[in-house]
C-alpha cells in the first residue's frame, strides 16, 4: 500500500498542483556540484547592520587598552593567577562597552527642521529630533553631528537618554558666513556610552537644502516729494495722489480737506472726493556679474560687496513701496514689488553667479543674418499716347 505523501502547507495554489515527485530535489543534494542544483544563500547575523560603525579611542580608552596589554604581557611571563583573573575581567569591561554601545545606536532615526529662509550674518536655529524605535532598549549619551557638503561637521546635538518608542528634540544655532546653497548630505551618530572608552558612530544619509541670502545692511531713500512723480501713472484705488476717482460719503478719520461743498449742500450729507493712488516707476538696479578668467581674490570680495549694496537698496524700496527691477550684465532680470515682497529678490542674488567673457558670448544667441532681397521686378516702360489729327489734315 503506498502511502500519502505530506502536504506542505507553504506551498499553494498553482504552485502546489505543478509540482511532481521528479522535481524534487533530496536535501543536502542542492549544492553539490554535477547535479543541476544552485547553492542556498546563507544570511549570515552580521549581514543585518545597517550601515558600517566606526570606532575611535578616546583618550581613557587608550589608557585603558595600554593596561590590558600590559597586565596581559605581565600575565603571560608570570603565569600568574591572578594576572590572568584581571586581564579577564579588562577585556569583558571591552565587549561590554562594545555590545551596550551597538544596542544604544541601533533603530534610531534622525529627523531635520530647516528654516523656511537664513541670512549670511545673522543666527538661525536648526531642529534636531531623535526617535527610538526599540521596544523596551533606551538609548543613551547620543551625539548627533550634522553634515554638511564641502564643510567641516561643527555642529552637534546630545542627547542623554531617549526612551524606548518617543522621541526627543534639540536645536543648534548656526550664523552663515556665505551666501549660496547649503546642503545638508546627512547624520553622524555616536555615543561613547557606557564607560567612555570607545566612541562608536554610524552615518545616516539624509539631504536637505537650505538657501542662504545675502546680509542686508539699513539705508535710508531720500523722501519723495508730493505730487505726480517723474514717471508715475495714476492707477485704480484709494490713495493720495492727484486724480479723483469719484465721490464717497465722509467717514471718521476722513481728512476734511477733501470735502466737495457744492455736492454735499446738494445731496444734504458731507461728501468728500475719493483720490487715485499714485503709480511710481520702477526702480531698475544694474548688476555686473561679468569676470575676466584671471580674476583675483579682490574681484570677489567686490562682487560679494555690489551684491550686498544692491540687496540693501532693493530691500529700501520695497520697503517704500517701490517696484524694483534687477537686471545683471547676462541678460538676467526679476521684479518684486510690495505686493510680493522682497523674498524674490534676495532668492535671486543669493543664487546669482558670475560668468566670464566667453560664457557670456556663447549664452548670448547670434543674430540671424538678414535674407537677402529678392531682385525688383522689371517695370514695362509706358507707350507714348498718339496724339489725334490735326483738322483739315487728309486722312
Amino acid at each position: 500500500m503506498k502511502m500519502a505523501e505530506p502536504s506542505n502547507p507553504a506551498l499553494t495554489g498553482e504552485a502546489a498542483s505543478t509540482r511532481t515527485p521528479e522535481s524534487r530535489v533530496p536535501r543536502g543534494a542542492q549544492g553539490k556540484p554535477g547535479q543541476g542544483g544552485s547553492k542556498p544563500r546563507v544570511r549570515w547575523p552580521w549581514k543585518r547592520l545597517r550601515a558600517p560603525r566606526r570606532l575611535k579611542f578616546t583618550r581613557e580608552g587608550k589608557f585603558f587598552v595600554g593596561i590590558t596589554l600590559g597586565v596581559g604581557f605581565a600575565a603571560i611571563n608570570t603565569g600568574n593567577n591572578l594576572l590572568y583573573l584581571l586581564l579577564g575581567m579588562l577585556l569583558a569591561l571591552i565587549i561590554v562597552s562594545g555590545l551596550m554601545s551597538e544596542l544604544s545606536l541601533r533603530e534610531l532615526t534622525v529627523v531635520r527642521r530647516l528654516p523656511l529662509r537664513a541670512q549670511v550674518g545673522r543666527p538661525h536655529l536648526v531642529e534636531i529630533e531623535v526617535f527610538n524605535h526599540k521596544g523596551r532598549v533606551p538609548s543613551y549619551a547620543i551625539e548627533v553631528e550634522d553634515l554638511r557638503a564641502g564643510q567641516p561637521a561643527d555642529k552637534r546635538c546630545f542627547f542623554l537618554k531617549i526612551s524606548p518608542k518617543s522621541a526627543q528634540v534639540a536645536a543648534y544655532r548656526r550664523t552663515p558666513a556665505k551666501r549660496g546653497r547649503d546642503k545638508h548630505v546627512g547624520f553622524r551618530i555616536a555615543t561613547r556610552f557606557p564607560f567612555g572608552l570607545f566612541e562608536k558612530s554610524r552615518e545616516v544619509p539624509a539631504e536637505g537644502e537650505l538657501i542662504i541670502y545675502p546680509a542686508v545692511d539699513p539705508l535710508e531713500l531720500p523722501a519723495l516729494s508730493d505730487g505726480r512723480h517723474a514717471g508715475g501713472e495714476a492707477s485704480f484705488g484709494r490713495g493720495h495722489g492727484d486724480d479723483y476717482l469719484g465721490l464717497k460719503l465722509l467717514r471718521d478719520g476722513d481728512d476734511r480737506r477733501d470735502i466737495h461743498w457744492r455736492k454735499s449742500a446738494s445731496v444734504g450729507q458731507l461728501v468728500m472726493r475719493e483720490r487715485a493712488r499714485e503709480a511710481r516707476p520702477d526702480v531698475v538696479l544694474p548688476l555686473d556679474v561679468v569676470r575676466r578668467d584671471d580674476a583675483k581674490d579682490e574681484w570677489w570680495t567686490s562682487f560679494e560687496r555690489r551684491i550686498r549694496d544692491v540687496a540693501s537698496r532693493a530691500v529700501a524700496h520695497i520697503k517704500r513701496g517701490d517696484a524694483v527691477t534687477i537686471k545683471t550684465t547676462a541678460s538676467e532680470a526679476v521684479r518684486g514689488d510690495r505686493t510680493t515682497g522682497a523674498d524674490r529678490l534676495l532668492r535671486f542674488l543669493a543664487l546669482v553667479d558670475s560668468v566670464t567673457s566667453s560664457e557670456l558670448a556663447a549664452r548670448t544667441p547670434a543674430k540671424p543674418e538678414p535674407a537677402p532681397r529678392p531682385p525688383p521686378k522689371p517695370t514695362l516702360e509706358p507707350r507714348p499716347a498718339e496724339s489725334p489729327p490735326a483738322e483739315g489734315s487728309a486722312e
